[in-house]
């Protein structure tokens, strides 16, 4: 059995300019702060002798690839995003960057914000512009209903609110 698996659809390359600080953050803090202290441990590690039975060695060596596939990512990454920059001119439509309130069937709120896949946070309820509730919110409005084809299912949602003041 292979360990190939078929490549992923390429992502909306759009993210916030809030997104784009922290992306251009996390580089500098990468390649400035954690990968010289990583090289400098690794350093030490080899100093202490024989490398095949060495776990500190296998473990730095194996933090430092994590860290440059990260480098290199963000690096051809970053210079490919395009930054959205205010709110679209309608304010009464969900589009990119709108925080949005909707009601499922069972009369539970949620509320989402939609943003680029580089800067998803389920925890601040910040959703992909790829993802399919994004996709099926966008240009709807307040008291708008539409159905989403989510991983549990197909389920309807009704539009609450939609919010563009927190957009920065």
């Amino acid at each position: 059995m292979s360990r190939w698996r078929p490549p992923q659809a390429a992502s909306t390359a759009i993210i916030t300019a809030d997104g784009q600080r922290r992306l251009k953050a996390e580089l500098d803090e990468l390649w400035r702060v954690r990968r010289p202290e990583v090289v400098k441990a690794l350093a030490a590690a080899a100093a202490e002798g024989d490398r095949s039975e060495n776990a500190e060695y296998t473990y730095r060596k194996k933090q430092l690839g994590e860290i440059d596939r990260r480098v290199r990512y963000l690096s051809k990454r970053i210079p490919a995003l395009k930054v959205a920059q205010g709110a679209p001119t309608d304010r009464e439509a969900i589009f990119f960057g709108a925080w949005f309130e909707i009601e499922d069937d069972g009369g539970t709120t949620h509320r989402y914000r939609i943003v680029g896949p580089d800067e998803t946070d389920a925890a601040t309820g910040c959703i992909s512009i790829d993802s399919p509730l994004a996709r099926a919110a966008l240009k709807k409005r307040v008291d708008d209903e539409f159905e989403a084809q989510l991983p549990g299912g197909s389920q309807r949602f009704t539009v609450v609110a939609v919010n563009y003041d927190e957009f920065k």
